[in-house]
Formats: C-alpha cells, sequence, structure tokens
C-alpha cells in the first residue's frame, strides 16, 4: 500500500491478494510490486540467454521469463537457471511436456496459456510436476488465443471471455488442490486489457500479472503500457508486471520501474525531474539530461535529482529534490543539496560536479539504511 497522510491524494490501496513465491521473490500481499522482463534470445544458445538475463537482472528485473519451446531448450533451461541470478520462470506453449520438462530442470514458475496447453488432464500433469518440484504457474490468458468453446460462445476475443477463461484454469488448479498460482489477462488492446484485469480483480484474490501483450516498439508500446498499466496500477490492481516491447529486454525493465517509480509504488536509482528546456534555459538541459541518465545508471539508492534550465521553475523543484541544478546567467547556476541553494557552478563543469554530488548522496543514504538495519537486529 502506498500511503501519504501528509498529501492523501497521491494515495494508492492496493488490492489485497494472496501471496505466493516465484523462486525467493514473494508475489501478492504487501510484497513490492516485482518487475519482469523475458529474454528474446534462442533458448539454446545458453550463454547468450545467461548474457541477457544477468543484464535485465542488472537493469532491476526481479524475475525473468524464457520460452521453452523443444527439448533442446528444456535441457538448456537447466544450466540457465543454475547460473541466473534472478528467478526464471518458464514460458509454456501447446506442449505440456515442456511444462513438465522445465519444472524438473529447475524453473521457479511454470506459464501455462489455457488456449493451447490441451485439456485437463494434461494441465494436471503439469500441476503434479509443478508440487513436486516447488514450482508455482502463472495462467497466462491472452486475447489473441483463447479457447475455441469461448470465441464460439462470444463470437469475438472480449474481456468476459478472457476472464471466463482464466476462472475455468483457476478452477482447475484448485481442484488438485494447488494455490501457488498468478494469473493475467493480457490484450494488446488497452480497453479490453483494463476491463479484463478490473472483471479479474473483483473475481478472484489470486496475485495478478500485468501487461499489456504486444504493445509495440520503444516509444508507442511504452505509451501504450503507460497507459494501461498506469490506470490499473493506480487503482490498486497488479502484484508483478511485464512491459512488452519490441525492444532490449533491459527497456522493458526501465520503463516498468519508470512507470513503479511515477506513481510511488517502487523506488530505486535516480529520479530525474527535468524541464523540456526552452530560450530562457541558462545551459543545453537536453544533452546535460541524457548525460546525466547514462552517467548515473549505476546508482540503485532511491533519491531525485532536479535539473531545471532556469529560475522559474528551478528553485520550487530543488526544494523538493536531494540535488539539484538550476540554471541562471553568465555560464553558471545553482547547486541545491537537500532542498536548499548550496553554492554556484559554472556550467561546463556541472555535469561532474552533479554526479559526485549524487554519488556523495547514495552512499549517505544507504549508510543512513545500514545503521537503520543494523539498530533494528
Amino acid at each position: 500500500m502506498s500511503m501519504n497522510h501528509i498529501r492523501p491524494w497521491r494515495n494508492i490501496e492496493r488490492r489485497k491478494s494472496r501471496q505466493i513465491h516465484v523462486g525467493n521473490v514473494p508475489v501478492g500481499g504487501d510484497a513490492p510490486i516485482a518487475v519482469q522482463t523475458m529474454t528474446n534470445t534462442l533458448t539454446t544458445d545458453i550463454k547468450g540467454t545467461i548474457a541477457q538475463v544477468q543484464a535485465a537482472a542488472d537493469a532491476g528485473a526481479d524475475i525473468v521469463r524464457i520460452s521453452v519451446p523443444d527439448e533442446a531448450s528444456s535441457r538448456a533451461l537447466k544450466e540457465i537457471v543454475r547460473e541466473s541470478p534472478v528467478p526464471i520462470v518458464a514460458d509454456i506453449h501447446f506442449h505440456y511436456k515442456r511444462g513438465i520438462e522445465a519444472a524438473e530442470a529447475g524453473a521457479a514458475c511454470l506459464r501455462i496459456n489455457p488456449g493451447n496447453i490441451g485439456d485437463e488432464k494434461r494441465v494436471a500433469e503439469v500441476i503434479r510436476a509443478a508440487r513436486d518440484h516447488n514450482c508455482s504457474i502463472r495462467i497466462g490468458v491472452n486475447a489473441g488465443s483463447l479457447e475455441k468453446h469461448l470465441l464460439d460462445k462470444y463470437g469475438e476475443p472480449c474481456p468476459d471471455a478472457m476472464v471466463e477463461s482464466g476462472m475455468d484454469h483457476i478452477k482447475i488448479l484448485q481442484d488438485h488442490d494447488f494455490h501457488e498460482f498468478k494469473i493475467s489477462v493480457k490484450a494488446s488492446d488497452v480497453f479490453m486489457s483494463a476491463a479484463a484485469y478490473q472483471m479479474l480483480a473483483e473475481a478472484t484474490d489470486a496475485p495478478i500479472h500485468l501487461g499489456i501483450t504486444e504493445a509495440g516498439g520503444l516509444m508507442s508500446g511504452t505509451i501504450k503500457s503507460a497507459i494501461g498499466l498506469g490506470q490499473l496500477l493506480w487503482m490498486g490492481i497488479g502484484d508483478t508486471l511485464r512491459v512488452s516491447l519490441s525492444a532490449d529486454p533491459v527497456e522493458e525493465v526501465k520503463v516498468g520501474f519508470e512507470i513503479l517509480k511515477s506513481l510511488g509504488l517502487r523506488h530505486r536509482g535516480v529520479n530525474i525531474i527535468s524541464c523540456p528546456s526552452c530560450a530562457r534555459q541558462g545551459f543545453d538541459v537536453i544533452r546535460t539530461v541524457e548525460t546525466l541518465e547514462e552517467r548515473l545508471e549505476h546508482i540503485k539508492t532511491p533519491m531525485s535529482l532536479s535539473i531545471i534550465g532556469c529560475v522559474v521553475n528551478g528553485p520550487g523543484e530543488a526544494l523538493m529534490t536531494d540535488v539539484g541544478f538550476t540554471g541562471g546567467g553568465a555560464g553558471s547556476g545553482m547547486v541545491y543539496l537537500a532542498g536548499k541553494a548550496s553554492h554556484k557552478m559554472s556550467n561546463d563543469q556541472m555535469i561532474e560536479h552533479i554526479v559526485e554530488e549524487v554519488e556523495k548522496k547514495a552512499a549517505a543514504l544507504d549508510a543512513e539504511a545500514a545503521a537503520v538495519e543494523q539498530a533494528a537486529e
């Protein structure tokens, strides 16, 4: 729950859900909303897949999903799981035996699609393997692959059909006394996804995995995901998410965190507040922000930095950030620390100086957190 009693208009009351585990990552309940991505290498390219998993983990991914389309991929998965720094979800479509093999290979979770995994007997075998190997399951409903009988019933993919598909599969899992599951109802249509997720949130207490499937390229997909996922998260719906982009998986992780950071639901790294720039700017704001985003990627400590081109909004924004820089005149600007004007700095030295100040602040915040944690032990 994101609660702010000083500014109640920022409160987000998260939907109450059961908590499950994907490996060592708790999902649901009061756990942080987990950020996921998916590799796009061939799973049989073990070295390349491990490298992509590591890059995603370095960017902040809590969980990574890997496609397991054939037996060779199942064999590769075992080694990938062994080397992975984060829990691995095995993406299973069409052949239930891949789910069994993935559980045996050490996957932390199996993603199964009700529309193509097979009949209840086959699902039961996957459930048995998941239970035997301490593996959770994600019921992954997709508007593009709904069961034929539901398409016949509703005439087309729609929220009602998606939720009915998901609830049917929840019943199968529960009938087999299996409760370590989460569920998603994804569509590429933002309206359909949002409606389906709202219906789903009312129908079950299972943890919900959010996503707008096949959202598009980096720019268009980011916008579509921010609109769809943002409104659901604002309503308190969602326990884990993936931003599905036709882009590097690292970009999916970055966008996912930015969406959560914008709503105050997760905090990781430097949140840069910057102006769009105009004729009043005292320095090149756009180039400066681009450089700082790259130079500060290594900072994991949650903190804020304001980069404002002039004094119209600069001092006011700096009051609310850990470090700030506001453009002035004569080739220099004002550096703010902890919301207060501290000292002037020339524009040509400003970037190096801000990086230094941010690193110092991050180290101080880390030390404070460590001291609090030690005192609590």
